[in-house]
C-alpha cells in the first residue's frame, strides 16, 4: 500500500505540481491563469469523450493572449476524471430543460445500444447532455474563476520569478557581445 502511495505522489508531483510551478514561474498573470484553467476545466468537462483537446485548441486559437495556453492544457487534462462523472447530470439536465423523454441508464438500455436498435434515442440524449453542458458553463467557468483568482494570487506571490521593476539595476544592463 505505501508503495503506490509513493507511486501516486510522485505520478502527482510530475504530471501536475511540477508544471503548474514551471507555469507560475514563467511569469503570466493570476487572472490569465486563473481564467485558463477555468477555461481548461470547462472544456474539460465537454460531455463527449475525445474531443476536449480539440475544443481546448479552438478555445487557445481565438482567444489568443487572453489566455495562456499551457496551462488551459494542463487543467483540461485534470478535468479527465471529472468528466465522465459530469455526463449523467448534464444529461439530466438537458431532459428537463427540453422536457424530453428521459433517457434510461440501465441495463436494457444499453443492449438496445449495441444492437442498434436505440440509436434515435441515443443522439438525442447527446444532444440533451451537450445542452446541459451549455447552460451550465457560464456558471462553471464564472465560479471556477473566482475560485482559482486567490488560489493564483497565492502562488504567483510564492513561487514566481521577480518582476522586472523589482530586479536590481544592474541586472537590467545587456550583456555586452563579444565579437
Amino acid at each position: 500500500m505505501a508503495i503506490s502511495r509513493v507511486k501516486l505522489k510522485s505520478w502527482f508531483d510530475k504530471k501536475i505540481s511540477e508544471p503548474l510551478v514551471q507555469i507560475v514561474r514563467r511569469g503570466a498573470e493570476p487572472k490569465q491563469l486563473a481564467f485558463s484553467a477555468a477555461l481548461g476545466i470547462t472544456m474539460g468537462v465537454f460531455p463527449i469523450c475525445g474531443v476536449t483537446v480539440l475544443l481546448c485548441g479552438a478555445a487557445i486559437a481565438s482567444l489568443g493572449s487572453l489566455c495562456h495556453a499551457p496551462t488551459v492544457m494542463l487543467f483540461n487534462f485534470i478535468a479527465t476524471p471529472i468528466e465522465l462523472s459530469l455526463v449523467v447530470p448534464f444529461l439530466r439536465l438537458g431532459e428537463k430543460i427540453t422536457g424530453g423523454p428521459h433517457f434510461p441508464l440501465n441495463s436494457d438500455a444499453l443492449k438496445k445500444v449495441f444492437t442498434g436498435q436505440a440509436s434515435k434515442e441515443v443522439f438525442f440524449s447527446i444532444g440533451n447532455a451537450l445542452l446541459g453542458w451549455l447552460i451550465a458553463t457560464p456558471f462553471v467557468i464564472i465560479g471556477l474563476y473566482i475560485l482559482f483568482l486567490p488560489c493564483f494570487k497565492f502562488l504567483v506571490r510564492k513561487f514566481g520569478s521577480a518582476s522586472p521593476s523589482e530586479k536590481k539595476p544592474s541586472e537590467l544592463k545587456p550583456k555586452e557581445r563579444v565579437a
